[in-house]
């Protein structure tokens, strides 16, 4: 029988003999698992996917379109059109649609938060347009283009009360827009009002609105009148304002 002094000396060899085998098991496994340190620094160098940058408000302010652009009498507005109030001012049952009136009547079809935005009347239709450009994410704008394609389906005829002019028959049609930018919706709304005892006519809104994407930026164009609605102002915001969105984020690559 092996004396005590003996039987320590044993136990402390086996645990010395243990510790080995579990630290060069450890070391095994940190080689298998663990990356190198050439590894770490090569993931960690790796450049990250740059984002792009928003439009400065100067940037943007420089994609409006002006009056010149649109030609003929136009000017910068004299305030908000009286029909806003008379006629956008208006509830459905419908939600999609109360959207849209509510979208409409608010100018704020891609959110309240505008980059730059410029209002201009026609004085010789008195129609009136406002065009402004978004800060809203390009995921956002896309959702807000596939909205405004389901409303032509969705809201094709309703109607809307008002508190001023009574029940109003809104219809909604896609409006074709030129082949501009990456993705765009053109909607054309009509409101047309009760038959007037004292002119024997009724009041009709037309008003078109349009969405363009370029890129990750985008703008809305809104255009109404409650008397011949110049379509033409419509789509020279478009393509004007397509371009003039375009040049201006080309620019400022350039001088990054």
């Amino acid at each position: 029988m092996p004396r005590p002094r003996l039987r320590v000396l044993l136990v402390s060899v086996v645990l010395v003999g243990v510790a080995g085998c579990s630290g060069a098991y450890l070391e095994m496994g940190q080689e298998r698992d663990t990356p190198s340190a050439g590894s770490r620094a090569g993931k960690s160098s790796a450049p990250a996917p740059s984002a792009v940058p928003a439009l400065t408000p100067a940037q943007a302010q420089a994609a409006l379109v002006t009056p010149a652009d649109l030609g003929g009498n136009w000017g910068p507005t004299r305030g908000a059109a009286v029909w806003r109030d008379a006629l956008l001012k208006a509830g459905t049952a419908d939600r999609d649609c109360q959207r849209l009136l509510d979208v409409l009547y608010a100018d704020e079809v891609l959110g309240p938060d505008a980059r730059a935005l410029v209002g201009l009347d026609d004085f010789d239709t008195e129609a009136q347009l406002r065009y402004q450009v978004t800060a809203a994410p390009r995921a956002e704008v896309d959702r807000t283009l596939a909205w405004l394609r389901s409303l032509p389906q969705k809201c094709a005829r309703f109607t809307a009360t008002t508190v001023r002019a009574g029940v109003q028959n809104v219809q909604v049609l896609d409006y074709s827009l030129p082949p501009v930018g990456d993705d765009r919706q053109g909607l054309r709304v009509s409101l047309t009002g009760p038959v007037a005892e004292d002119t024997g006519e009724a009041t009709v809104l037309t008003l078109d609105l349009a969405v363009v994407r370029v890129g990750d930026d985008a703008f809305a164009v809104s255009n109404g009148s409650l008397g011949n609605l110049p379509t033409d102002a419509t789509l020279t915001a478009v393509q004007v304002g397509a371009q003039r969105l375009a040049d201006v984020r080309r620019q400022a690559r350039v001088l990054v």
